[in-house]
């Protein structure tokens, strides 16, 4: 993926990351204050030698004192340093106990030796300190001692150059440093998490993620509206909404295009509840209102539904027109204005696939071009069943209906591929339940190439 496309996960799921990086510091802070309180006291001693006068006498004791330097740190943590510094202060506890608490450093080509101790106690941790340095100079003195009767005669000395003092504040928790290292781990986490989570869900997001399935023509977007079932028809019930406005968009678009002078089109989706029936009637809706003369014919015998969301008797319709029964026009019903037709679909027979792809359903199809500018055929969705491909190939084409994060990259490849497999010729795409904010929200697109149901739509 570009970096933009990144930057689009990030903005969409800005949310999550900021939700992970709470709770990451949230984790933090709890762990912060459930840890007891340490503090650390440090001690300094000087490593010096006994030396002549002459310079040579010097710098050999110099570099003596400093090649045992790393030698005496080495001793801070044993028994014979640390013994004697727990019977000084009383501790109840014996060396191995005290050793992982005291920590002794030293600063390359000098004579300095840092003696650090960590405890609970604030006061007890400097006097440990200090009794560990003297322990180590008494224990350095005799060790080094020429004599073994006289320990002064000892050719090295450790000096305490700093006592150790009572800190302040605590060394650990270090809870401002915790808080910034949850924080950090927590949006790395969630940013990690929504990166995978979006390289393996396949659903059809936006603009961006259809053209990577069809070069097919994007006709429009339709924003989503937590009301849509409610009022299926806005264009009629809210005319000066963004929705209604974008079903205008729609209609401009589907005038560029060029089927071989053919004005008869399905509208399918690929899996039902993806807002084909709702987007049908507010097109041909917002075509009548612009003075073309529009056929609108219900040709989903399985689940019709243009009847109901229109209002109007739905009882004889399609199948009566295409079993003889009766001629279109005595069953076209005329719906809002006179530009607008309708041919519900009738009672649902035992086999609809066989009417659909009846020379009778061609015929009425050729004789609603003729007397109509344009026709519009509902069908039902491409992978349920093959209506809508066979009513597609007797057309100018489908324009398929595709529901922004509900259809999946896959299940729309399928549905193209049924109308490719009939030499179904695809006429565009229609976007709908386009989020009104956010990275994937609605905007103008206008006519171009490229390319949730939470409540539902027909």
């Amino acid at each position: 993926m570009e970096l933009r496309e990144y930057v689009r996960i990030l903005r969409r799921n800005w949310g999550i990351i900021l939700a992970a990086t709470l709770l990451g510091i949230a984790v933090a802070l709890a762990w912060s204050l459930t840890r007891t309180p340490e503090y650390r006291a440090q001690s300094t001693v000087f490593v010096s030698s006994q030396a002549g006068g002459s310079i040579a006498e010097l710098e050999q004791g110099a570099s003596f004192a400093q090649s045992r330097v790393a030698t005496y740190a080495s001793l801070v943590s044993t028994p014979i340093v640390l013994d004697p510094a727990i019977e000084q202060l009383g501790l109840d506890e014996d060396a191995p106990d005290l050793a992982p608490r005291v920590q002794a450093t030293t600063v390359p080509n000098t004579f300095l030796i840092t003696i650090t101790v960590t405890d609970t106690d604030p006061d007890r941790a400097a006097d440990t300190a200090n009794a560990v340095a003297a322990s180590l100079a008494t224990t350095v003195e005799t060790l080094e001692s020429v004599d073994d009767d006289e320990p002064a005669s000892s050719p090295v000395h450790l000096t305490p150059v700093r006592d150790a003092l009572p800190p302040d504040a605590p060394s650990s928790p270090n809870t401002r440093l915790n808080l910034l290292i949850g924080g950090l781990i927590g949006a790395a986490l969630g940013i990690g998490g929504v990166v995978l989570r979006t390289v393996l869900d396949t659903r059809i997001s936006g603009a961006r993620d259809l053209a990577a399935v069809s070069d097919r023509p994007l006709l429009g977007t339709i924003p989503f509206e937590k009301r849509a079932k409610e009022r299926p028809l806005v264009v009629q019930d809210d005319p000066l909404s963004v929705r209604a406005e974008a079903f205008r968009t729609l209609r401009t678009n589907l005038q560029f295009l060029d089927l071989d002078n053919r004005s008869s089109f399905v509208i399918t989706s690929s899996e039902p509840g993806e807002g084909k029936t709702t987007t049908l009637i507010n097109l041909a809706t917002v075509l009548a209102d612009a003075g073309r003369r529009v056929a609108v014919v219900d040709a989903d015998l399985r689940r019709p539904r243009v009847a109901t969301h229109l209002g109007i008797e739905g009882g004889a319709g399609l199948t009566d027109v295409l079993i003889g029964r009766a001629s279109p026009e005595e069953l076209l019903v005329p719906w809002r204005t006179r530009n607008l037709r309708v041919l519900p679909a009738g009672r649902i027979p035992p086999n609809p696939s066989e009417l659909l792809d009846s020379t009778q359903m061609r015929a009425l199809l050729a004789d609603l071009e003729r007397e109509f500018e344009i026709v519009l055929v509902d069908a039902p969705p491409l992978l349920a069943v093959t209506d809508a491909a066979v009513l597609a190939k007797a057309t100018a084409g489908a324009i398929v209906v595709v529901a922004a994060g509900r259809t999946k990259s896959a299940r729309l490849t399928a549905a193209l591929e049924t109308l490719q497999a009939v030499d179904a010729r695809t006429a565009g795409l229609v976007l709908t339940m386009v989020p009104m904010r956010g990275p994937d929200a609605h905007h103008s697109y206008g006519y171009r190439y490229g390319g949730r149901e939470a409540d539902g739509e027909d």
